[in-house]
């Protein structure tokens, strides 16, 4: 399997552009037409972004976007994240939000998917604009992770782990690499294979799929990001950007945690991730639409759209979450996902 999805690829290769948006929602049975002179505009989401707790976010987007353009907006969910990167990089959907992975598979497949804004780091700048992505355990097995007052990876090998998916960047690749770093893994396929390094491997399909598989005993490390489970999760000891902290499900937690309130986990290892881009694809959108929406994107009145945004600390979270007041989207291109493209391979 190895960091990049090479299936996902290989796909691409035989044939991309007769690849329809299987398996996913549409708040539209518009057709999507490969020319940037259509009168619509599809948007896809990864599965982590297609989760009903985002759907005020998502309008919100459209209709941000139907403003500024005077076109029809549809929205694609998705329920796998290679559905999300054909659809991009085919140009049946002209805009998408995506990790860093991601983009650079579909900007593999096809050198028309194009960066042009991110989430800022808390100054409102783009150099420091990361995210957490993290290895968890259940906290009633946490001690086993623990040497000297400390919690590590170092127990890991032999266990059972679950990652997001083979295109996430927080719930894959970087994981993926530490684990390779920590132990000199020479192939990473070890990695990714049942009865290797890890006695069973499994993919929740999104970030909540993957707590969910650790939440309920199927996996004892489990592989996933900050910004995804904000919304499910609170921090009960500890901290989001501290090792060894507890992060219990909240009470009003929605699927697919209704079941697992009360439920606690704790980070074993912490990595910083490059903020994923919003991406255009630029064969199917016109340069004039790409900059109308890059610019109403990087506004200041979009950053205050509270359905967009949720505030610092704020118990209901939306699609993007404030680390300050300063928190927006900012321009950015290809040359500042260097250390990305070097993980993936591109």
């Amino acid at each position: 399997m190895g960091k990049l999805n090479k299936s996902l690829v290989g796909v691409a290769a035989i044939g991309v552009l007769g690849i329809g948006l299987a398996g996913c929602s549409s708040s539209s049975n518009s057709s999507v037409g490969s020319t940037s002179s259509k009168k619509t505009i599809t948007v896809v989401f990864y599965p982590n972004e297609s989760a009903k707790s985002f759907a005020g976010s998502r309008t919100a987007l459209k209709k941000a976007i139907e403003k500024v353009t005077g076109k029809t907006v549809n929205l694609q969910t998705t329920t796998d994240y290679n559905v999300a990167i054909q659809a991009i990089a085919s140009g049946k959907a002209q805009l998408a939000y995506m990790g860093a992975n991601g983009y650079i598979q579909a900007n593999h497949i096809s050198k028309n998917v194009k960066p042009f804004a991110t989430l800022s780091d808390p100054q409102g700048q783009l150099k420091d604009a990361t995210y957490n992505s993290y290895l968890m355990v259940q906290k009633k097995n946490a001690a086993k992770y623990e040497n000297d007052g400390h919690y590590s990876i170092k127990n890991i090998k032999g266990q059972r782990i679950s990652y997001v998916s083979n295109s996430s960047t927080s719930g894959y690749l970087v994981p993926l690499a530490e684990i390779t770093r920590e132990f000199k893994v020479k192939n990473d396929d070890e990695l990714t294979q049942n009865g290797q390094f890890f006695s069973k491997v499994l993919y929740g399909g999104s970030h909540q799929g993957s707590a969910v598989n650790l939440l309920k005993g199927d996996v004892d490390v489990a592989a996933f990001d900050d910004v995804d489970l904000t919304p499910y999760l609170q921090v009960t000891s500890g901290s989001w950007s501290k090792i060894g902290s507890t992060f219990t499900v909240k009470n009003n937690a929605a699927a697919p945690f209704t079941s697992l309130k009360g439920e606690q986990v704790v980070d074993i290892a912490k990595m910083a991730v490059q903020q994923g881009p919003w991406v255009y694809n630029s064969k199917t959108l016109s340069a004039s639409d790409e900059k109308k929406i890059a610019t109403e994107f990087t506004s200041q009145s979009f950053a205050n759209n509270s359905d967009i945004f949720s505030a610092p600390k704020a118990k209901v979270a939306k699609l993007f979450q404030k680390a300050s007041d300063k928190t927006k989207l900012v321009k950015v291109t290809d040359a500042w996902y260097k250390p990305t493209h070097k993980l993936v391979g591109y």
